[in-house]
């Protein structure tokens, strides 16, 4: 049998000058690590009744939040270790989050208070560590002194002032990232549909129902309000929606009020509560968005009744925080509850608290929360001064059993 051969020729000149016009493609990326920063301001009152509460146990700040993960500062009065029996006081930073291998930097800051600026310092930043930045295992790691600072200085030093200490804690949590090359950046602006519906609520064409509220006209959009309210879809276009549809009247709500409901409807914002009231003063406008936070669960508002619930839990005060409370009871808002309970059982607060008439008709309207103040005054006030918090346990383990490695 023959064979059959095959021509192994070069190529032509044509095709290795265009294989060489033709490099192979280039391209970049850059890792980028850098620390996300906070700080927490730590203010520790009525140092000397601190003072006995025994070695190995502390004094917690409340958890604070850097870099996706929360935190805490622990100052331990009558100092950690049994082996410096009470001599020093000690100063951690605790990860109070679930994370695994966080690395972070720490500077841990005791304020001088006579204004000489001689704060005692320690710091991880601005200078060149060896092994890098520390590396906190698991919840419940820490950072910080044993030996912070000796008993008997601290108590004659100017860091101490009326009996307060002052801490500074800052966090610098390491973040990595790898961004490669950008090929474009358009500025898109931020959604603007509220206002088109402000507008067209404003211009008052289209409009196809009127509300009667205390005497006074509103004209509105029926496919708007329903979209935006479950009982407002239910009155205008359910089974059992109302017979006359073209003027609604509005029973047990005034005309400012309904006014602001109606703009949130639309603007899907609060308005300027001191302009709608016609009164520059913070009491005018928590009376405003108290209302508003009745109206808002009468119409299935959520958004408006967490804005409003916001706006009440800023201005909490002596005079209006009774009737706050009893609607936050009435409303089922479980957290502005919460904040109001915290205001009004604190030893400051509470006698004049009680001398208002809010808190009559507290006590007549919603009698089951005058027994959860009591409860709160018991439990809360004779255990914050000093707080032991849930985030480690006092022999250096974490809550789940496992020691923690501290630094010196």
């Amino acid at each position: 049998m023959g064979k059959v051969l095959r021509e192994t020729g070069k190529p032509s000149s044509s095709s290795s000058s265009s294989a060489a016009a033709s490099p192979p493609a280039t391209t970049t990326s850059t890792s980028i690590t850098e620390t996300v920063n906070g700080t927490h301001h730590f203010k520790i009152n009525g140092y000397s009744l601190s003072k006995g509460l025994g070695i190995g146990k502390y004094i917690a700040s409340d958890t604070f939040n850097v870099g996706g993960y929360s935190w805490a500062i622990y100052f331990y009065p009558d100092g950690k270790s049994a082996e410096d029996n009470a001599t020093y006081v000690s100063l951690f930073i605790a990860l109070a989050s679930e994370g695994t291998d966080v690395r972070a930097l720490f500077e841990l800051t005791l304020m001088d208070q006579s204004g000489k600026d001689r704060h005692k310092v320690h710091s991880h930043f601005g200078r060149m560590l060896e092994s890098g930045p520390y590396t906190l295992k698991y919840r419940g790691s820490m950072w910080g002194y044993k030996r912070f600072f000796k008993r008997t200085a601290l108590e004659t030093s100017d860091y101490l002032k009326d009996d307060c200490l002052s801490v500074n804690c800052i966090v610098g949590v390491v973040k990595s990232q790898t961004e490669g090359p950008k090929i474009y950046s358009i500025a898109v602006p931020p959604p603007n549909i509220g206002q088109h519906f402000g507008q067209l609520l404003e211009s008052g064409k289209g409009t196809d129902v009127t509300f009667d509220v205390d005497g006074e006209k509103f004209s509105a959009h029926k496919l708007v309000l329903a979209a935006r309210s479950p009982v407002f879809r239910a009155q205008l276009f359910g089974p059992m929606k109302d017979q006359n549809t073209q003027c609604i009247k509005i029973e047990d709500m005034e005309a400012p009020v309904f006014k602001a409901l109606l703009h949130f409807i639309y603007w899907d914002s609060l308005p300027d509560l001191e302009e709608l009231t016609g009164l520059n003063s913070k009491w005018a406008s928590t009376l405003m968005a108290q209302h508003l936070l009745a109206a808002a669960d009468q119409y299935d508002l959520e958004r408006l009744r967490l804005l409003s619930e916001a706006s009440l839990c800023e201005h909490v005060a002596i005079n209006t925080v009774a009737t706050t409370l009893a609607l936050a009871e009435q409303h089922h808002c479980f957290q502005l509850k919460s904040v109001c309970l915290k205001f009004v059982s604190m030893p400051e607060n509470l006698g004049a608290v009680m001398q208002t008439d809010g808190f009559d008709y507290l006590k007549e309207s919603c009698p089951s929360v005058i027994t959860d103040l009591l409860q709160y005054v018991a439990s809360e006030h004779h255990s914050t001064v000093f707080r032991l918090g849930n985030e480690a346990i006092l022999d250096g383990s974490d809550i789940n059993g496992r020691r923690v490695k501290q630094r010196l």
